[in-house]
This record gives structure tokens, C-alpha cells and sequence, in this order.
């Protein structure tokens, strides 16, 4: 068996690795077009901010190890640049040398990858514009900064614009975060990415949204970069981060087929449109777990299992990659944001139906010091209550409880699972009553009929004269602090004692703080015959919607 894989990293060295193990005596011939056959691309950011000192940690593995452990044939700094189908045969060329040759295969695994977009902005060739995706991209910046560049603007505000962002702004220099959407981190539903975006502000980020830049030009300062407002900004380095693109051109010349993305389209088997041919990694185009679209998600994980499954199919072993689901984080100076499954967005367009509910439940037992505010977000279906996604930001746990619902998800599980999980407790690191279960809490109970809910985007999107009345059962001193505008005050412990006061007949919209007052207000007030229902997530919900209110 003779097996070439084109391009290392995540996806390709894990299927080579894999590969040996099954099968001593396979011939195995990895190419790498760059100097290093795989690297920790997600660590790049963190050394430019000097939390990663050592340049050699980011080197996952190097060549020689390769030769050595796995007695693989690796090749750097050589590129793929035809594949003959018919023959069963690739051209390479060495590029240091500039000789081509041709090897045979057997089977043939692509993992090409993805590369960084470079919008088509005039200037965007200028020194000192740069994309951040290898070892030699961030060897520049870091160079940069080192030599002491004192302001740069980032393009793009997704996963690697706020890491990149963040250690920028580690180091010292005054930093610009332009994005074309009206939010940061557009991964995520609007309303959860707000307190990413206050923590940018505090951390004396400008950051400017519904913009792009139109045109890079030389300037005495640097670099001007003119935004679509008409407005001009200046640097001495300019990061373009408005994502990746799957480098799919062997496989578009090859004859393969791809899908309307771009992403080379592959079976559960990781089998392109040739059998014989196999494609891994952020080229190709997966089913997401939940909605079923075939979508390109470039992540690390994903690639790593693709690349084994792959192996483990060359030589015979029966299995299906399940799809992906899109989990994933990213930390912002002290917040942190995670996602899991689909997003309002997605099944949206997706024409799926959907409820949702949020809590803010402190990370751990709120009596032992320390305990740090989460936003949890859950979305479900509304008949089965089964989970298809979930978003957190906070501080600490934001990981642990993106991961639990990461595997509720694969799993299958429903809200009412969530009521019943067993978690670790103890009050340093959680609560008897988990966020987890909390989440459980709520949801079942809106489902079973005992928490009526309204979501926030609903009642504010009603005409004063039909919306329903506003009811805030938080304390006297809360109300004075700030409310809904029109909302009626009365304290959730002198309801009983006040139903009098609210007209009969009127639907309620009642909220607290959080959510947790509301809903006992709404199950005293239904009980006396009020049609009443609790506002989603409280008052700190509606600050996610609306925080210039």
C-alpha cells in the first residue's frame, strides 16, 4: 500500500501518524508545502503577546521526529501541483530546487488546509499588511511589534481578530478593531457577544462596527487605511483577519467535486468523489450535527479526527465521521466566549423551530469567595426538547459547561436530561444545583407549561398599546438604579400583598434581575388568575439587547 498525503498540521500529519500505526509496511510519503509539517496554529496570537516565550513550543512535531518515530517519508517545503486520476499520480516540486517529479498512489489523502482571505482592498500588498496563519506570518508581526510599532488596526473581529487584538494590546500597542458586521465575534447570536465587546472598550480597544476598510495607502505614520464612513485611520501594522477560504484548487483541477462553498465535498467515509481519493481538514465540506447543512468549520479537533478516520478507512475499518458542531472558544482579556451546535442564526435559515432560555448563575457555590458571573445560553426544540445549541460568556467554567453541553448534544439529549445530571460538587467549583441543571430547570419547565416565558425581542418589537404590561418584581433600590422604560415597580415581596393594583385581565410581563424572582412571580400571579409570564433571563437579558437603553 502506497499512500500519499498532501499537507501536514492538524489533519494530514494525524492521518500519516495513524496510518503507520495500522500498517508497518505501508509506504507513506507526506508533502508539506512549508517549512513546518505541523504547528500549533492556534497558539500564534499568544506568542506575539509573549505568553508563549518559546518559538520551539509552537512546533507540535518536526520532520525528523516524523522519520524517526513513525518511519514516515516527509517532504517540506514541496508542493503538490497536479493530480492525474487516471494514472494515479501527482507531480511535486521541490521548492527549494525547483525539480518536478512524479510519485504513484495507491490512496491519496488531501489536507491542504485553508488560507487566510485577503480582501480585494487597493494597498493590501503594502509592507506592514499582513494575514496571521503560519510561523512566518507571525514571525513578522512579532517582528513588528518587537521593533516597537505603536499602533495597528485588525480587520475582522472573529476568533483569530480578538486573539490577535488581545495580545496586541498586551504589548503595548494602541490598536483599532474594525469589523464589517454590527457586532464582534459574529459566530455567536448579537446579544451574546456584548460583553465582548464592553471588554474590549475598557481595555481602551476603539472599536468600530458596520465598517470595512476601502483602500490601504502609504503614509508618513505608516499606513493609512480609509473605512467605507469616509473616515481614515493610521498604522504601522495592519492585520487582516476577515477569515479563511478552503484552499481547494488540486482538487477543482483534479475534477472533484465541490460543494457550493468551495469545500471539497467528501462522503462520512472522508471519501471524495474518487474513491481512491480521500480529503480532510478546513478544505472540506462537513454536515453539522445539528442542522444537517453542509458547511466548511475550520477547526483543529475536527481535522485531527478526520485525519485518523481517514487512515482507519484506507485499511479497512468500518467508519463514518459524524459531522461537526461547531464547539468552540476564544478568551478576551478576562472574558471568555464559547459556542456548541446552532446558533439562532443558523436555524433560522434553516427554517427550524426553536425556544430558548438564559441564565446567569455564578461559576461556582456563590457562598465560597471567588464564585464569577456566566451567561448561558440553551437553544432547543420545542416539542422534543432535544438540545441543538448552546452559547456562554463569563469568566472561569465558561469551558466546563460549553464541553458538558457539547457532549448533551452529540449525545442526543434533551432539556429534561439536563434536570437530571449528575455533576462533581463541591462549593470551590461548582453548585449542588450546577448551571447545567439550571438550564434543565428552566427549559423543561417552560416546556411542561409551569414557566410560561416571553423572550425580550418579542415584547419589545410590540406596539406600546398591545405590548404587555412590564412588570420588574426587584427590589425599590434596583428599580431606582435603572428599569425597562414603562415598566411597573412592584417587589416581588410585597406581590401577594399588591395583586390588587394590576388590572385584571392584562397580560403580564414580569422580570427580575436574572430570571429566578420572575418566575416565582409569575407562578403566584397565575395561581391568582393573572395571565402572566416571565421576561427570558431578567433585566440583565434585556441589557444584552439593549444596553444603550
Amino acid at each position: 500500500m502506497k499512500i500519499l498525503i498532501v499537507g501536514g498540521v492538524a489533519g494530514g500529519a494525524s492521518a500519516a501518524a495513524r496510518a503507520r500505526r495500522l500498517s508497518e509496511t505501508a509506504e507513506i510519503i507526506l508533502f508539506e508545502r512549508g517549512p513546518d509539517v505541523s504547528f500549533a496554529n492556534c497558539g500564534l496570537p499568544y506568542y506575539v503577546g509573549g505568553e508563549i516565550v518559546d518559538r520551539g513550543k509552537l512546533l507540535v512535531t518536526t520532520p525528523v521526529r516524523l522519520r524517526q518515530r513513525f518511519g514516515l517519508d516527509v517532504r517540506v517545503r514541496t508542493s503538490v501541483e497536479a493530480i492525474d486520476r487516471q494514472g494515479k499520480r501527482v507531480r511535486a516540486r521541490d521548492l527549494t530546487t525547483g525539480r518536478e517529479y512524479e510519485e504513484t498512489y495507491d490512496k491519496l489523502i488531501l489536507s491542504p488546509g485553508a488560507a487566510p482571505v485577503r480582501p480585494p482592498i487597493p494597498g493590501r500588498e503594502l509592507a506592514g499588511v499582513c494575514t496571521l496563519r503560519n510561523l512566518a506570518d507571525v514571525d513578522g508581526i512579532k517582528a513588528c511589534v518587537d521593533g516597537g510599532t505603536r499602533r495597528a488596526v485588525v480587520v475582522g473581529a472573529g476568533f483569530i481578530g480578538l486573539e490577535i487584538v488581545e495580545n496586541l494590546v498586551r504589548r503595548g500597542v494602541d490598536t483599532t478593531l474594525v469589523e464589517l458586521r454590527d457586532q464582534v465575534l459574529p459566530q455567536l447570536d448579537g446579544e451574546m457577544s456584548r460583553p465582548l465587546l464592553d471588554t474590549l472598550v475598557q481595555h481602551g480597544v476603539r472599536v468600530r462596527l458596520g465598517e470595512s476598510a476601502r483602500e490601504l495607502m502609504p503614509a508618513a505614520e505608516g499606513i493609512a487605511v480609509h473605512l467605507t464612513s469616509g473616515d481614515r485611520l493610521t498604522a504601522e501594522l495592519v492585520v487582516l483577519a476577515v477569515g479563511v477560504r478552503p484552499d481547494n484548487r488540486l482538487a477543482v483541477e483534479a475534477g472533484l467535486e465541490i460543494g457550493s462553498g468551495g469545500g471539497i465535498r467528501v462522503n462520512r467515509s472522508l471519501q471524495t468523489s474518487d474513491p481512491d481519493i480521500y480529503a480532510v481538514g478546513d478544505a472540506i465540506e462537513v454536515p453539522h450535527v445539528v442542522t444537517g447543512q453542509r458547511l466548511q468549520i475550520p477547526l483543529a479537533g475536527p481535522a485531527n479526527r478526520q485525519g485518523r478516520l481517514a487512515a482507519d478507512h484506507i485499511f479497512g475499518r468500518h467508519v463514518g465521521y459524524r459531522g461537526t458542531q461547531g464547539t468552540a472558544i476564544v478568551r478576551v482579556f478576562e472574558r471568555t466566549a464559547a459556542m456548541t451546535g446552532a446558533t439562532e442564526a443558523m436555524l433560522g435559515c434553516d427554517g427550524r423551530a426553536w425556544r430558548k432560555v438564559y441564565i446567569h448563575p455564578g461559576h461556582h457555590a456563590g457562598y465560597y469567595p471567588g464564585a464569577e458571573p456566566l451567561t448561558l445560553k440553551l437553544l432547543f426544540d420545542p416539542e422534543t426538547g432535544r438540545i441543538l445549541g448552546a452559547q456562554a460568556v463569563g469568566g472561569s467554567g465558561v469551558d466546563k459547561r460549553i464541553d458538558i453541553l457539547a457532549v448533551a448534544i452529540q449525545a442526543g439529549m434533551t432539556v429534561y436530561d439536563l434536570e437530571e445530571m449528575e455533576l462533581a460538587y463541591s462549593p470551590q467549583f461548582g453548585s449542588a444545583k450546577d448551571p447545567i441543571n439550571m438550564l434543565g430547570f428552566v427549559a423543561s419547565g417552560l416546556l411542561r407549561g409551569d414557566h410560561p416565558q416571553v423572550d425580550w425581542e418579542t415584547v419589545m418589537a410590540t406596539a406600546a398599546a398591545s405590548r404587555p404590561l412590564l412588570l420588574d418584581v426587584r427590589t425599590a433600590a434596583e428599580f431606582a438604579g435603572g428599569s425597562v422604560p414603562g415598566a411597573v415597580s412592584i417587589p416581588l415581596d410585597e406581590l401577594r400583598d399588591r395583586v390588587d393594583e394590576l388590572p385584571p385581565g392584562r397580560t403580564l410581563a414580569v422580570f427580575c434581575q436574572v430570571g429566578q424572582r420572575g418566575y416565582v412571580a409569575t407562578r403566584i400571579l397565575s395561581q391568582r388568575g393573572f395571565p402572566a409570564c416571565n421576561l427570558a433571563g431578567g433585566y440583565k437579558t434585556y441589557r444584552l439587547f439593549y444596553p444603550e437603553a
